[in-house]
């Protein structure tokens, strides 16, 4: 059986005969044009299709190339403008967090130049009896903060309630618009004195229950009602609500109404307690 002979070619000696017969054939069809001119007609002919082809088909592909660039590049420019908009997202909850923040600080500094007679301890509201309302409330100020049971609660615009249990580190209130909360109030403008009642199926229209008005007393909707000076737990001039629905009894002994709380008793997280007893107050006097 004959073994077949391997033939090795040096590279370079392909390279060396094809540029001499490159330069062989640039050199005849310079000196001999005019012979050569069918050739060249001949190999146009058959060459200028191939070229054509070979053109287009290359156009095609380096346009497909060119939009898989642009794709690539819009994709990358994608998620960066989406991870922008990420960042600019967070930093847009943050600022509106801060600004949360601020407006409550803002309105418990308001809330404290309004009663700067009374002095205050600051307390964030650490959980709540389970419905819509802030009936009763647990803070995080107890004893060792110096608070002690019947002590004012403002937040808001007024009156939230007071203090009935307290802890070492945490104090339970019990707001005005609680079932059992009674609240003696006076009529800012007229001195005319009312009670306060905490009526939690009304909250749900949001207001409060008024009795015990005085028949001749001359109110309107839209008065004011604080507390009054005959109140033996409440501090006197703390703004409760505002008066509404005013209605004679039968039989023309007294009216009732309705009060709107001055608090949102729906969201409560801050709220100052008046270091003060009206009890001790009194004693003093």
């Amino acid at each position: 059986m004959r073994r077949r002979t391997k033939i090795n070619i040096n590279p370079k000696h392909i390279f060396i005969t094809l540029s001499v017969l490159c330069i062989l054939l640039i050199f005849l069809s310079y000196r001999y044009s005019e012979e050569m001119a069918p050739v060249k007609t001949a190999v146009g002919n058959v060459i200028s299709p191939m070229q054509k082809g070979i053109n287009t088909v290359g156009r095609a592909i380096f346009h497909q190339f060119d939009k898989l660039s642009n794709i690539s590049k819009l994709l990358e420019e994608n998620e960066q403008l989406r991870e922008e908009v990420d960042t600019l997202s967070y930093e847009n909850k943050i600022l509106l967090q801060d600004k949360y923040e601020l407006d409550r600080f803002r309105n418990i500094y308001q809330l404290d130049q309004k009663y700067a007679d009374y002095p205050k301890v600051a307390a964030r509201v650490i959980s709540a009896d389970s419905n819509n309302w802030y009936h009763s409330f647990l803070i995080d100020k107890g004893t060792d903060d110096g608070i002690t049971v019947d002590m004012n609660v403002i937040a808001g615009n007024g009156l939230v309630g007071i203090i009935e249990e307290v802890g070492k580190n945490w104090s339970r209130v019990r707001s005005i618009i609680d079932d059992s909360s009674r609240v003696s109030g006076m009529f800012l403008k007229t001195s005319d004195t009312c009670i306060v009642r905490g009526d939690l199926e009304l909250m749900e229209d949001g207001v409060i229950g008024v009795d015990l008005i005085d028949i001749k007393a001359d109110i309107y909707d839209g008065y004011e009602v604080v507390t009054s000076h005959i109140s033996d737990k409440y501090l006197q001039g703390i703004l409760i609500g505002y008066i509404s629905n005013i209605q004679t009894t039968s039989g023309n002994l007294e009216k009732t109404a309705y009060l709107t709380p001055a608090v949102d008793f729906e969201r409560l997280e801050e709220v100052l307690i008046i270091t003060e007893v009206k009890e001790a107050l009194v004693d003093v006097e």
